[in-house]
């Protein structure tokens, strides 16, 4: 099917407009060439005519007028009936005109000659009808020219393009392991096989790239993991210590807490790290359990404020996602509120095809919401790193959900996930 934006479709177009454009010129010089030919015929033929009957009439004394389908003459003179001459041309001035008589249309050439003015008329109706008829074959020629153009441009451009499509077609089927194109694309000596040794280079460039990410994520997921498993380790053997008093017990369990926290993101970073493959399902999730767990969690961090967290629980969902990611999701979405609001209160409702986070904080201004979801975008109230929404957009568009912000300064901020496409 050829498509309005391929490239086929635009050759096609533009070698029919260059052949209605030539064809277009060619058509109207050769018109007016014809209608120039005719006229000087014309003008040729009546001073042919014209100084043949001046010079019988001279001669003879007695004017004979020319009188046939084509060519008519009159004489206006002392000697001859003013009468013969009709009213149409007996007015006309020396030099060239256009008159209508009779129904027709004459080219006509008065002059003046021997005390005499001579009028010579063309029927221009025979030249008429051979341009109508010259016109009506251009206009035949002309639209050959144009779907010639087109089909030509067609061909020609499946032709040229031919190469480029094969060579897109092979990129799109190419697995993720190829590093090389076939040999015959980057022998070729055009601007495809230029093409092709462009696009191998950059593959090449983007498999070391790859490469050296995958060594990263793995390196770092290899060298975190131990340490934080010492860490939690340590943690629960200080727990043991009965010597301990309340508030030492309360600071390891934040460093416990926060230990598992740093485990779970680093595990969810991984996962969004790596290509989602298409037709391999995420886990069957429920929703009210991850929220539940992420409300008791900061309704224990934010013990002893002014902020009271609510949780509104009207259905439960279950969502094909990966379920660190969702608690990643909620977490973030709940440390932002807890983050800009000092007092009032924090709600999170849950409902079949949304969940909202919204607090009676700050707010923000409208050049922060047009750049929330900015990765490491920090507003003039925010501290850490800027990457909480920056997350959240990104697991939301993993898994095709839409986010929506919703904020006003100095009256509090709604998130909502809508993942009404993703509920079972």
């Amino acid at each position: 099917m050829l498509r309005r934006n391929s490239l086929r479709f635009q050759a096609a177009v533009v070698f029919a407009l260059f052949g209605a454009l030539i064809s277009a010129a060619l058509s109207g010089a050769l018109y007016w060439a014809l209608k120039d030919a005719g006229r000087h015929l014309m003008q040729e033929t009546l001073n042919a005519e014209l100084q043949d009957s001046v010079a019988r009439h001279a001669r003879d004394r007695v004017f004979v007028p020319p009188n046939t389908l084509t060519i008519k003459g009159y004489v206006l003179s002392p000697k001859e009936p003013e009468e013969l001459v009709p009213d149409q041309v007996h007015h006309l001035l020396p030099g060239w005109h256009i008159v209508q008589m009779e129904g027709e249309s004459y080219f006509t050439l008065v002059a003046d000659h021997n005390e005499a003015r001579y009028f010579m008329l063309y029927n221009m109706e025979q030249q008429r009808a051979r341009e109508a008829s010259f016109l009506s074959a251009l206009v035949l020629f002309a639209v050959f020219m144009i779907l010639g153009s087109a089909v030509g441009g067609f061909w020609l451009a499946l032709r040229i393009v031919a190469p480029v499509t094969r060579l897109a077609e092979w990129v799109g089927e190419a697995e993720p392991g190829t590093k090389h194109l076939p040999s015959a694309k980057l022998a070729r000596h055009d601007e495809v096989g230029e093409l092709a040794r462009a696009f191998e280079r950059y593959v090449e460039r983007l498999g070391e790239f790859v490469e050296r990410e995958k060594n990263f994520a793995g390196d770092v997921s290899h060298e975190l993991r131990t340490p934080l498993a010492v860490i939690l380790g340590s943690v629960e053997v200080l727990q043991q210590d009965e010597s301990l008093n309340e508030k030492q017990r309360d600071r390891l369990g934040r460093i416990k807490r926060s230990g598992k926290e740093m485990v779970g993101m680093m595990h969810a970073l991984l996962l969004m790290a790596r290509e989602r493959m298409a037709g391999v399902d995420e886990p069957l999730c429920q929703v009210a359990p991850v929220v539940r767990e992420a409300v008791d969690r900061h309704r224990a961090a934010l013990n002893g404020s002014a902020v009271d967290l609510e949780l509104a629980v009207r259905a439960e969902p279950a969502l094909m996602v990966e379920p660190s990611l969702l608690v990643i999701a909620v977490d973030n979405l709940l440390r932002n509120a807890a983050f800009h609001t000092r007092q009032g209160h924090i709600r999170l409702s849950l409902e079949a095809d949304r969940l909202e986070v919204s607090d009676t904080g700050i707010g923000m201004t409208p050049e922060e919401m047009a750049r929330a979801f900015d990765r490491h975008f920090k507003g003039k109230a925010s501290a850490g790193f800027g990457v909480g929404l920056s997350l959240v957009k990104r697991i939301s568009e993993r898994y095709g959900w839409k986010v929506e912000i919703v904020s006003r300064p100095g009256e509090g901020t709604a998130v909502t996930l809508r993942f009404d496409s993703a509920t079972s």
